[in-house]
C-alpha cells in the first residue's frame, strides 16, 4: 500500500497527489511514468512522474479526472492508500546540451513537460516553454514552468487567458522570428502533437513527442500500447514513451484510441449511477 501525503485540486477536474514512493523517488527521471492500481479489483493506469523528491521518499502525480478510474482515483483524500504503485517505467528523456529547446505543454500534458525543461535547463539549454489549454481554469503549473523557463508563452484557445489560439500558433511566431531552435519536445493532445510536429517538419526542427496510447500491463507483453513510428511497430510502455515525432503515425493512434470509447463511457456512466461506489468487475 502506498500512502497519499497530499492531494490538491491544480484546475478543473486536475488533481496532483503526492505519494509516498521512496525506491521510485529515488531512480525516476525526466519522461518516466509509474502504473498505478487504486484497489485489487482496480484497472491499472498509466500516469506520468511530475516531480520527485528523493531526500522525503515522494513522488508527484498529475491526473485528469477523464474516465470512470480517473474520477475514482480523485475521489482519494490524503491518508488515503493506492494499493499497488511500480516504476519507473519507460526510457527516460535524452538530457543533453542541444542549445535552445523549446517545451511545448498543452493541458494535461503540462505535467510530464515541467520536469523535461527543468532538466534541460540545468544541461544548460536554453528553454522557452509554450503552454497552453482550452480555457484559463484548465491551465495547470505556469509558476513552476515559468520558473524552470528562460521565457514562459501562454495561451488558451479561447482567449481567456494569455494569447488567444493555440501553441502551435505561438511556435510558428517565435520560427517565423528567426529564432534557432535546436529540439522541440511537444506533449499534449494528439492533435496538438500532430500540429506542432506539421509545423517543425516544415522547417526540420528535431521534435520529439510522448505517446499516451491505451496500455495495459506497461512491461510489453500484451501489446496494446503498440504504435507505428517510421514504420515499425514500437511498443511505447518500453520503447518510449517518446518518439520522433515526426515518424509517429497519428492516424494510426487516434484510432487505437479510440478503440474502446464504448465500454469508457459505459463505465464511466455506471460508476456514477451507483454513486461512485467500487466497483467490482468494472474497472
Amino acid at each position: 500500500m502506498f500512502p497519499i501525503l497530499e492531494a490538491r485540486l491544480l484546475a478543473t477536474a486536475v488533481k496532483q497527489f503526492k505519494i509516498a514512493a521512496p525506491e521510485i523517488a529515488k531512480k525516476r527521471k525526466p519522461g518516466q511514468f509509474i502504473v498505478l492500481r487504486i484497489h485489487e479489483e482496480g484497472e491499472r493506469i498509466p500516469l506520468t512522474i511530475a516531480d520527485a523528491d528523493a531526500e522525503a521518499g515522494t513522488i508527484t502525480l498529475i491526473f485528469q479526472e477523464v474516465g470512470k478510474s480517473t474520477e475514482q482515483l480523485g475521489k482519494l483524500k490524503a491518508g488515503d492508500t493506492v494499493s499497488d504503485l511500480i516504476g519507473p517505467l519507460g526510457v527516460p528523456t535524452h538530457i543533453e546540451k542541444y542549445g535552445t529547446v523549446v517545451c511545448v505543454g498543452g493541458g494535461i500534458g503540462i505535467a510530464p513537460v515541467y520536469p523535461i525543461a527543468k532538466a534541460m535547463r540545468e544541461a544548460g539549454n536554453t528553454v522557452i516553454s509554450i503552454i497552453g489549454a482550452r480555457t484559463k481554469n484548465l491551465l495547470i503549473l505556469e509558476e513552476e514552468m515559468a520558473r524552470v523557463s528562460h521565457s514562459l508563452k501562454v495561451s488558451t484557445d479561447d482567449g481567456s487567458y494569455g494569447y488567444h489560439g493555440f501553441v502551435s500558433d505561438i511556435l510558428q511566431d517565435i520560427i517565423d522570428e528567426g529564432m534557432t531552435i535546436n529540439l522541440v519536445v511537444a506533449i499534449g493532445p494528439v492533435p496538438m502533437m500532430r500540429v506542432v510536429c506539421n509545423v517543425t517538419k516544415n522547417h526540420k526542427i528535431k521534435t520529439v513527442v510522448s505517446l499516451n496510447p491505451i496500455m495495459v500491463d506497461a512491461t510489453g507483453m500484451c501489446g496494446a500500447c503498440r504504435v507505428t513510428v517510421g514504420g515499425r511497430t514500437r511498443f511505447v510502455c518500453v520503447d518510449g514513451p517518446e518518439f520522433d515525432g515526426h515518424e509517429v503515425n497519428f492516424a494510426e493512434l487516434v484510432k487505437r484510441q479510440r478503440a474502446y470509447l464504448n465500454q469508457e463511457k459505459l463505465s464511466l456512466e455506471t460508476f456514477r449511477h451507483q454513486g461512485g461506489a467500487c466497483m467490482g468487475g468494472i474497472s
